[in-house]
C-alpha cells in the first residue's frame, strides 16, 4: 500500500478489490500483509490480486468512451456468472472449476465493458446495469 499513495479510503478500496479478486476476506487480505511484511509469504492468489488491485488504481481514469455499449441483458448475464463463480470459490477457495469460471468471467467483463483490468470491467459493468433497472 505504502507504493501507491492513496487517501485511507482508497486504500480500504484496493484491499477490498484485492479480496474480491482472491476470493478472501478483507481482514484475511490484511492478515497476508501483515505477515508479508515480518518476511513471510502470502499465497500466490493474494499476491497476484494486491497486484492487480493496485495496478487498477494506478491507472488513469478511463476516459469517456464514444464506443458501442454491450447488450445490458449480456452484461447482467456476465455478472451473474462472476458473482456465483466468487461464491463458490468463496466457500471452497480449492475449486479449481469456480476459479476457472471466475476468470473466464472477469475477462468477458473486461471484453464487454473495454477495459484492462478485471476490477475496472467490474465496477464499470455494475454501474452500468445499475443505470438501467427497468430494463
Amino acid at each position: 500500500m505504502a507504493a501507491t499513495p492513496c487517501t485511507a479510503s482508497a486504500a480500504r478500496e484496493i484491499l477490498d478489490a484485492a479480496a474480491g479478486m482472491a476470493a478472501v476476506t478483507a481482514r484475511q487480505m490484511v492478515t497476508a500483509l501483515v505477515e508479508r511484511s515480518r518476511g513471510g509469504q502470502p499465497p500466490r492468489r493474494i499476491e497476484r490480486a494486491l497486484r492487480l488491485a493496485v495496478e487498477a488504481a494506478r491507472a488513469p481514469a478511463a476516459e469517456p468512451s464514444c464506443a458501442l455499449l454491450p447488450g445490458l441483458g449480456r452484461v447482467t448475464e456476465v455478472l451473474e456468472r462472476f458473482r456465483t463463480s466468487h461464491t463458490r470459490l468463496r466457500r471452497d477457495p480449492s475449486d479449481a472449476g469456480a476459479r476457472q469460471a471466475l476468470d473466464d468471467a472477469a475477462y468477458t467483463l473486461c471484453v464487454l465493458m473495454g477495459r484492462r483490468t478485471a476490477h475496472q470491467a467490474l465496477r464499470e459493468a455494475g454501474e452500468y446495469v445499475a443505470a438501467h433497472p427497468d430494463s
